[in-house]
This record gives structure tokens, C-alpha cells and sequence, in this order.
């Protein structure tokens, strides 16, 4: 008895610990059924009551009455389609749309259409395209007769007809048709409107897309119903998408049985008689503002909230009001953002000294991240020194340069936001005006902008006319501002690449293994890729083929390889020169191939596969950009390694080597985009054919193209170490780009570092 009462107290004593936690479990059960219990009674209860059933309550369709969403909200519901493929049928590849929002079905979010007219086209239409065209997603003006040249940088849809209703008419007809699926909102505006981009579009922001809206400034009819009422369109109005879809079949009865003299009235009377809906100024707690302009306004000195509040300002009398009034209202919008600034950082400075790290947790500028901390000495972000006349780190690598360009605006642009920002600070007590820059330095942090520290020698003066001559150090820093994603053309992966392998004989050694890399990456897979070969002949060598053909070697490969993949065929090319350009050899092969040719000019060292010839093609994009990646350049082994075993058993096979910055050997680019650099290159040089050898494909391009240059890191290209040979004929600059990829492609200064301090110890002994 006495074990069995220890053996309990033993148990109790274990058990004290989770005696909270069951109580809990066991309190939290019961109240659970005992829920439980009531709601199943309540719910009996209201099944079993006598009586009609309640009524839907007023304008709701039957399906909201029964619990069940309304038509309207059957594009919301998720939806799971299951796979089924008939095994009876043959197989067919499901065909993907082009982009995912397509697949998905999202839409845009705003179309705007400017009613113009071929006598204010050239006036008001382009005063409405160079002030707030830019800041709308996608907008088109729409006319009745067009003018014979139609003004740069505007889409113009010209109907034929310049009576009002027949324009508004075709117009509705037009944007159903061509946009009617892809856009959620519609904004129409006349090209005598001002209209703010930026609060239209926060206004469709706020607002539902699962209503027929038509929202504008309301007016009455003349003579019509006190209830109705159509959008006035001198300040704009804007349609909802599902509004659009149902007008569209009635356009065509408005058109016939409705007479009115105003394009705006007619569409509101056809969507009152036809949908039921009238013009609203407000709507799910937004307003539509609107300021009526006088004549002789001067929008410099409108102060009135209403003016500041407005969406839509009419009427808009000539081009330079328009101006005056996009520039009043950038002013507001600017002076409302610097508020917003100001409040925000009151409230993170309120916030922060809440905070663990309290006041000294705050960063300067307020708001903006703090700055970027190295981890260790090599991600130290180094400063760059500056004066007014000359940059002590320059692109070229050169110790000093002149101060041009984009550099002496941003220094003195900096300088002059320095002194300002000192007047702003210290008036009227003192002013401030410069009289040197004595130091300069400045670094681009990724993680906020680009930063600033300027020592200036600066005159202050007083009140009283006094003046003293004193040296101030000040720091101003250049945020990141918005991210913005350039729209680029729609390319595929289903691209044939054509590669061009230039041989010299210098290079035969490696064009075996250059073959066999691409026959198991290209051919064994069935990648759309062909090979060129580009035989360059010394001339020598040229006089001397017909008893030794130093290709002939290679000759003999490319006949193996033809005769292993029968629908392969590798042609080749022979060329004679003393001096291989770039440029030259590409002159050749562009004349034999079409101008829709990808191009890839390869190197002997590189080992195509296909991940590389897919980011070939996906960044390669014809009449828009060519494409120069860098590859990835492995260490001399001898010295990395020195006699031990090699990574290439390692996962991390992009360890011991470097992107080689100083190889322009690989290009992805357009024939057609090639043609044109080189034509122009033409032209400027005028038959002087000296002038090739000194220059590459990345010069041409970059010159006489107009297109974006591509330069990435391409981890897809992996070369093995190679001495290259370094041609003397070449240009000064190519020949010194050579002989620096070659002495940066030994090693890293650690292991140099251990080569030398073991060739020294091997001395010393």
C-alpha cells in the first residue's frame, strides 16, 4: 500500500505541471458542444417557422434573396476546372496565350478617348497630348475629318463625318469594339478639358467594377424629366465596362430615334431610355469635382477650393491656357506631396521614439532607408572625389578627367540645391551665396540613392550688410524614386539562332571540343539552332591551299558530324585577311543570310547549351535591343589549383573564376539591326576601310544603332582557361582589352598572393 500511495504521489507530482492545460482543454470542449447544441436549435427553429417566406429585399435579383451571389458576381467566383483528355482522341499541344493576364482574363484599368475635330487638332489636341496624354495608361483622339499631316506622338482615329452625334456614335462603336474587353474603365473627354490623370485614375481606384456607372457632372435636360439627367461632356464623363457591353446593341436605335443637337445629351438620353441609368456625380463616397472657367481666368491666382479640387476644368480656350493650367496644377499637386512629406515624417519621428532604439533610431533623410551596411571589406561602397572642373574616377579607368556631360549638370545642379537649401534654412537672418567648391565626394547606395558630401566655401551675409567668408560641410543625398517598368516587345523562345564561329588557326586546337558541346546541347536535343563556320585564312596560309589546307581537319569533323545527324547540314566560309575585325567578318556573313536572322557570334571557348540560347533569344528583340553577355571565365587551374583536385566535381562551379568585363567576343543581335548600324556606319566613315579594324560589333551597335545595348553577366557561358592569343594588328584599344582579359584571367589576387609567398619560400630554401 505504501508503494502504491508513493507511485501516486510520484504520477500526481508529474502531472501538476500540465493540470492548467487539460482544465483548459476540457472547459474549452464543453463550452464548444454546448454552442454547438443552441445554434443547431436556433437553426431548426427557423426552418420550421410558419409563414411565406421574407421578401428579397428591393433590387435584388432572386439569386441574392436564396444566399447565392447575383449574375453579376459569377466573373468573381473561383472556378476549378478538372483535366480530362479523351484517350480516344490524339494528342494536341494546348496553345497558351501570350501573357498570363490574358490567361488569367484580368483587364487594364483606363482608356481615355479625346473628342477632337480637324480644326482644333493641331491647336487644342496637342496642347491636351503634351500636357497629361503621358500620364494616362492609354489614350486615343477620335475625330470626324482628319488633316493632311497628323501631329507627332498622337494615335488619331478618323471617322469621316464631322457632324456631333454621327462622331459620338462611331466613336462608342469604336472603343466597344477594339477595347471593350480589355479595359474596366472608359474616360471621355473633350480636347477643350482639362483633366487631372493622376486623380481620374485614383478615382477609378476607388471604385467597384462590378456596376454600370456613369459618372460625371450632372445636367438637366431642357425640358426633359426633373429625375433625368445626362454628363456633361465639356468635364469629361466616365463609363463603367459592363455599362459599355450593355449599351453597345442599343447604339444603333439611339442613333435613329433620338434627335438632339448635343453629342453629350444624346448618349444620356440613349443610356436613360434604353439601360434605366442616369448621370451621378458621386458614387461609392467619391466625388466628381468640377470648376466651370470664366472668361479672362487666370488660373495663376485661383485659390478657390473648388478650383483646387477639380477632376475637370472647362472650357479650355486656346493652347496656352492649357499650358498655364497644367503647370497651376502640378504646382498643387507638388505642394500637396511635400506636405504629405512633412506629415509622414513627423509621424515616423513620433513613432520612433517609441521604439527599443528611440530618437537615435531615426535615419536621415527621414523616410528614407538607412544607408548600406558592408558586411566586410569588400562591399564597401567607395566615395568618388569631385571639384567643379574634374572627376578623380573616371569610366576609363584614368586617375583624373574633365567634369562633362550628364556629371557637371548633376555636380552643378547639387551645388545649387546646397546653397538653397542653406537660404531656405537660415533666412532672413542670414543668405548665403558660394564662392568654391573645395571638396567633392559623392557614392551611389542601391539601397537609397545617390549620396552626397560637399565642403563649400560660402559668403554669408547679415541684415545689416555684414558679410564673412566661411567653409561649411553639408550632405545631401539623391533618393531612388519610383520604380517604373519599361515596356519592352513581346518575344518567344521558338527563335532559330544561327551561330557564327570565326576560326583562326590559332584556335584549332579547341574546335573540337566547341563540335562536340554543341552536337550534345544543339543537335542531340533538336534545339532550332544552325551552325556557320568562319574559315579565316592567313593569306599565307590562302596561297598555300591547295597543297595544305589548314582547316582541313575541321573540314573533316563538320563531315562526321553531317553524316551522324543526316538533316544537319554546317556550311562554312572562307575569308583571307591579316586582320580578323569584327566588323569585317560580320560584312560577309550578313549578305548571305535574310534580315530576319538571329545572329549568336560565338568564340572557339565557348560551350553553347541550350538555357544560353534561350536568353539569347528573350533578349534579343529586332529593331529595340541586341544583346553582349558576359561570360564566365575559369582560372588557370596550375595556379588555383597547384596540383590538387579541380572543382569540377564541385557544385559551385562558378567559384574559381571571373566574368570577363573586357570580352565583347559574344553578340546576339538582328541581321535587319545590323544592316542599319552598318549603313550608317558607312556614311560617316566614307570608304576609309582602316577605320573597321579599330573597331568591334559593341562600337557599331552602340554608335550608329539607336538601340538598347544589353550587357549582362551570363552565367550560361562558361569558358575554360585559355591563353589568348592578342592579334598586334588590331587597334590599340582592342589589342589592350585583349592583353588586360588575359593577365585578369590568371587568378585572383589570392591566389597569386599564394603562388608568390610559395615561390618565395622555394627560393629562400
Amino acid at each position: 500500500a505504501v508503494a502504491a500511495a508513493m507511485r501516486l504521489g510520484a504520477f500526481l507530482s508529474a502531472l501538476r505541471p500540465a493540470l492548467p492545460l487539460l482544465l483548459g482543454l476540457s472547459l474549452g470542449c464543453s463550452l464548444s458542444l454546448l454552442r454547438a447544441s443552441w445554434s443547431h436549435s436556433a437553426a431548426e427553429e427557423r426552418c420550421l417557422a410558419p409563414g411565406p417566406p421574407a421578401p428579397p429585399a428591393r433590387g435584388a435579383p432572386p439569386e441574392a434573396a436564396e444566399g447565392r451571389p447575383g449574375p453579376g458576381h459569377e466573373d468573381f467566383r473561383p472556378r476549378i476546372v478538372p483535366y480530362y483528355r479523351d484517350p480516344n482522341k490524339p494528342y494536341k499541344k494546348v496553345l497558351r496565350t501570350r501573357y498570363i493576364q490574358t490567361e488569367l482574363g484580368f483587364h487594364e484599368r483606363l482608356f481615355v478617348a479625346v473628342l477632337t475635330s480637324k480644326a482644333t487638332l493641331n491647336t487644342l489636341a496637342v496642347a491636351v497630348n503634351k500636357t497629361v496624354a503621358h500620364l494616362f495608361p492609354r489614350l486615343l483622339y477620335f475625330t470626324g475629318l482628319r488633316s493632311a499631316k497628323v501631329p507627332h506622338g498622337m494615335v488619331l482615329v478618323a471617322h469621316g463625318d464631322e457632324r456631333p452625334i454621327w462622331l459620338m456614335y462611331e466613336t462608342m462603336n469604336y472603343i466597344h469594339q477594339h477595347f471593350g474587353s480589355d479595359y474596366d474603365w472608359f474616360y471621355v473627354m473633350q480636347d477643350d478639358t482639362y483633366a487631372q490623370a493622376e486623380q481620374v485614375k485614383a478615382l477609378v481606384t476607388h471604385l467597384s467594377i462590378n456596376q454600370d456607372v456613369y459618372l460625371g457632372r450632372a445636367e438637366e435636360f431642357i425640358g426633359g424629366d426633373e429625375q433625368a439627367r445626362y454628363c456633361h461632356g465639356g468635364f469629361g464623363y466616365l463609363l463603367s465596362r459592363s455599362l459599355l457591353l450593355k449599351l453597345h446593341p442599343h447604339l444603333d436605335s439611339c442613333r435613329n430615334e433620338i434627335l438632339s443637337v448635343r453629342p453629350d445629351e444624346w448618349l444620356g438620353r440613349c443610356i436613360i431610355d434604353f439601360l434605366g441609368i442616369t448621370c451621378i456625380s458621386q458614387l461609392q463616397g467619391q466625388h466628381y469635382h468640377t470648376y466651370e472657367l470664366a472668361k479672362n481666368t487666370e488660373p495663376e491666382k485661383e485659390e478657390e477650393e473648388e478650383f483646387q479640387a477639380a477632376l475637370a476644368v472647362h472650357p479650355v480656350s486656346d493652347m496656352t491656357l492649357m499650358y498655364r493650367l497644367h503647370k497651376q496644377f502640378s504646382r498643387i499637386q507638388l505642394d500637396r506631396v511635400y506636405q504629405e512629406i512633412q506629415d509622414l515624417q513627423m509621424q515616423i519621428r513620433n513613432l520612433t521614439a517609441l521604439t527599443p532604439a528611440g530618437e537615435a533610431g531615426v535615419t536621415w533623410p527621414v523616410g528614407i532607408n538607412a544607408p548600406f551596411l558592408p558586411k566586410s571589406r569588400f562591399e564597401v561602397i567607395s566615395w568618388d572625389y569631385f571639384t567643379e572642373q574634374h572627376l578623380f574616377s573616371c569610366p576609363d579607368g584614368s586617375p583624373k578627367c574633365e567634369l562633362s556631360g550628364a556629371s557637371k549638370a548633376d555636380v552643378s545642379e547639387i551645388i545649387e540645391s546646397a546653397v538653397e537649401q542653406l537660404n531656405r534654412r537660415y533666412q532672413p537672418l542670414l543668405r548665403f551665396s558660394k564662392r568654391q567648391l573645395l571638396n567633392g565626394y559623392r557614392r551611389f547606395d542601391p539601397t537609397r540613392g545617390m549620396e552626397y558630401t560637399l565642403d563649400l566655401l560660402l559668403e554669408a551675409a547679415t541684415q545689416k550688410g555684414h558679410s564673412h567668408v566661411l567653409a561649411k560641410r553639408v550632405s545631401l543625398l539623391r533618393p531612388l524614386s519610383k520604380v517604373e517598368i519599361i515596356p519592352m516587345p513581346y518575344v518567344t523562345e521558338a527563335t532559330r539562332v544561327q551561330v557564327v564561329l570565326p576560326l583562326t588557326v590559332q584556335d584549332l586546337d579547341f574546335v573540337a571540343n566547341f563540335l562536340d558541346m554543341f552536337a550534345m546541347n544543339t543537335l542531340d536535343t533538336h534545339d532550332n539552332a544552325l551552325l556557320t563556320l568562319l574559315f579565316i585564312y592567313h593569306p599565307y596560309d590562302a596561297q598555300r591551299v591547295g597543297q595544305v589546307d589548314v582547316f582541313a581537319g575541321v573540314k573533316a569533323m563538320v563531315g562526321e558530324l553531317e553524316k551522324r545527324y543526316a538533316e544537319v547540314k554546317i556550311p562554312w566560309i572562307s575569308v583571307k585577311t591579316e586582320v580578323p575585325s569584327q566588323v569585317k567578318l560580320m560584312d560577309i556573313v550578313s549578305k548571305k543570310h535574310p534580315v530576319d536572322t538571329l545572329f549568336f557570334l560565338a568564340s572557339v571557348w565557348t560551350e553553347i547549351n541550350m538555357e544560353f540560347l534561350n536568353r539569347c533569344r528573350m533578349n534579343t528583340i529586332s529593331n529595340w535591343q541586341v544583346f553582349f553577355p558576359v561570360h564566365f571565365q575559369e582560372f588557370n587551374p596550375a595556379l588555383v589549383y597547384r596540383g590538387e583536385q579541380t572543382a569540377s566535381s564541385n557544385t559551385d562551379f562558378l567559384r574559381d573564376g571571373h566574368f570577363d568585363r573586357h570580352s565583347f567576343a559574344e553578340a546576339c543581335f538582328y541581321n535587319s539591326d545590323y544592316m542599319t548600324a552598318r549603313t550608317k556606319l558607312a556614311a560617316d566613315i566614307l570608304d576609309r576601310d582602316e577605320v573597321l579594324e579599330s573597331m568591334d560589333l559593341f562600337d557599331v551597335f552602340l554608335h550608329y544603332s539607336g538601340l538598347h545595348l544589353f550587357r549582362a553577366v551570363e552565367p550560361g557561358l562558361v569558358q575554360k582557361y585559355t591563353l589568348r592569343s592578342c592579334n598586334p594588328r588590331l587597334s590599340e584599344e582592342l589589342y589592350h582589352r585583349c592583353v588586360l582579359s588575359n593577365l585578369e584571367g590568371l587568378a585572383s589576387r589570392s591566389h597569386l598572393a599564394m603562388a608568390l609567398f610559395e615561390q618565395e619560400q622555394a627560393n629562400s630554401t
